[in-house]
């Protein structure tokens, strides 16, 4: 038996969904690291995810202390795998966790902003801004006039509230063509989204075709 026989054993059948997937969370994970807002969920593909993590570590607690060398060849492979798997989803979940924090109020009266949050997000956001806001009024907005301690004041015509800067450059690359054009607001400049192109552009003209996941952010 050569290495790609053991290496077709671990795989099965089930290589090209498990192949998707990771390849499905690779994007996801880079996707969520460069765009300045939080994107939605992907729940069916966490489920997935977290369920492969599940039955690797059960599967590497079974076998541990077997000492035929087959065994020991796919438990190396399996915890390297579950590791990389481990990375992705702690990384992309602390991706997600910095913009909940960084923008906890503008999530939380946005609703469409908050249904992009899993349950367990959204159980953070209220925990996480109800502990900010006792913590910012014991401090010091005790001491201020009623009138001034609100967190979400627009007095003047300017927001407290901090948002997602929607016009930072992004880099996108196409992942299918699309009829209609990309026109930049403000300008008379429009550019056709083609499979493969690459684009360095304004997130906000980019943001459809992102949420539509008709191009990925690299």
């Amino acid at each position: 038996m050569d290495i790609d026989d053991i290496l077709a054993d671990i795989d099965g059948d089930a290589v090209s969904q498990e192949t998707r997937d990771l390849q499905d969370l690779t994007r996801a994970w880079v996707t969520e690291r460069v765009a300045p807002e939080i994107l939605p969920w992907p729940e069916a593909l966490m489920e997935r995810m977290m369920e492969k993590i599940r039955q690797q570590i059960e599967l590497v607690e079974t076998q541990t202390g077997n000492m035929d060398p087959k065994t020991n060849f796919r438990l190396i492979i399996i915890q390297t795998e579950l590791e990389r798997i481990k990375f992705l989803v702690r990384s992309f979940l602390r991706a997600r966790l910095a913009k909940i924090d960084r923008h906890a109020l503008y999530i939380l009266t946005n609703p469409s902003q908050r249904s992009r949050l899993s349950t367990s997000e959204q159980s953070y956001l209220t925990a996480h801004q109800s502990l900010l806001s006792n913590h910012y009024h014991v401090s010091f907005l005790s001491n201020f006039p009623t009138q001034l301690q609100r967190l979400d004041d627009t007095a003047g015509g300017i927001s407290m509230i901090e948002q997602p800067d929607l016009d930072t450059a992004v880099f996108v690359r196409v992942l299918r063509d699309v009829s209609e054009p990309v026109v930049i607001e403000g300008t008379d400049t429009e550019f056709r989204l083609r499979r493969g192109d690459v684009h360095v552009v304004r997130y906000s003209v980019i943001r459809e075709a992102v949420l539509a996941g008709d191009v990925e952010l690299i």
